[in-house]
């Protein structure tokens, strides 16, 4: 989005597969794009510095889950970076032209980026980038967690608000750097521990642990990024089946000793962990398949 205030919003590049980008092909405001072709700048600071912010949208069967929620954390990762506001009534309509664009298929991934733009221009960039999901049954049906340091404290955020924990960026070397490490120890993903010894997040993804009854998750205040997904699971427990949800800090001994735990994503949905290094935990299989659906914008 090329946009020189809050107030003037600027085309957004919609990237599907087959778009022409006939600027007639999109709406007021965006266009579509075709993603085989050169569409970003070599300069874009999100190319050289990894300097922008992003979210990825599941869409199930053509509808999409969390689009607000999703946008709102977009505005909010926006300011932590000093990025102008970017116009969310726009980026929503072009999210439903993307998945209008693309074919139909059973999960969709939409990712939404936005970038500080061409160096020296003030001019912010984005694009949405429209794809069929990644086959993420393997993960569902349950994985092996290695547990690795964040080197960063829980009170980092606080102390440290420079080190943007809680913005959702796109710098992600370090996280992919975690997940290749995590797979070299035969784990198939990720949970950081902070350095004062609490469980914060996955590379990719949120914490949820079960506590009998009880369901929780890391704070945000200790520098995690607040869940789209948990948050649309801890409504339904609490509406749907009565049952308490909540934040709390966690030791790594604390999740060991829990009734079950998971990873959550947008697109991956819920990932039961089966093994935390090397010790097993509980696995549900009906109560996540459950969650599965709720995520999926199911009931």
């Amino acid at each position: 989005m090329t946009a020189t205030s809050p107030r003037t919003p600027a085309p957004v590049l919609v990237l599907v597969p087959g778009a022409t980008g006939d600027p007639s092909g999109g709406g007021p405001g965006y266009r579509l794009a075709d993603p085989t072709v050169p569409q970003l700048s070599v300069t874009d600071l999100v190319a050289t510095r990894g300097d922008g912010v992003f979210e990825t949208i599941g869409a199930f069967d053509g509808s999409p889950v969390n689009v607000g929620p999703h946008l709102a954390r977009l505005a909010r990762s926006a300011e932590m970076i000093d990025l102008p506001a970017p116009d969310l009534a726009l980026l929503a309509e072009a999210v439903d032209a993307a998945i209008a664009a693309h074919e139909s298929v059973a999960e969709l991934s939409v990712r939404v980026m936005y970038t500080r733009g061409v160096e020296g221009t003030g001019t912010p960039t984005c694009w949405i980038h429209a794809k069929a999901s990644d086959d993420w049954s393997p993960y569902r049906a349950g994985m092996k967690v290695a547990v690795l340091d964040r080197g960063l404290a829980t009170t980092a955020a606080e102390t440290s608000p420079w080190l943007l924990q809680g913005a959702k960026t796109l710098s992600y070397a370090v996280n992919m750097a975690a997940v290749r490490e995590a797979k070299r120890r035969g784990a198939a993903d990720v949970l950081f521990v902070s350095s004062d010894g609490y469980a914060l997040e996955g590379p990719t993804s949120t914490l949820l642990v079960r506590r009998g009854d009880t369901f929780l998750t890391t704070p945000a205040s200790a520098g995690v990024l607040a869940g789209t997904a948990v948050a649309t699971l801890f409504a339904w427990l609490r509406e749907q089946q009565g049952l308490a949800s909540g934040e709390e800090l966690m030791t790594i001994e604390d999740v060991k000793g829990s009734d079950g735990a998971w990873l959550l994503s947008s697109t991956r949905l819920a990932a039961p962990i089966t093994h935390l290094d090397e010790h097993e935990l509980p696995v549900d299989a009906e109560l996540t398949a459950r969650f599965e659906r709720v995520l999926k914008g199911g009931i």
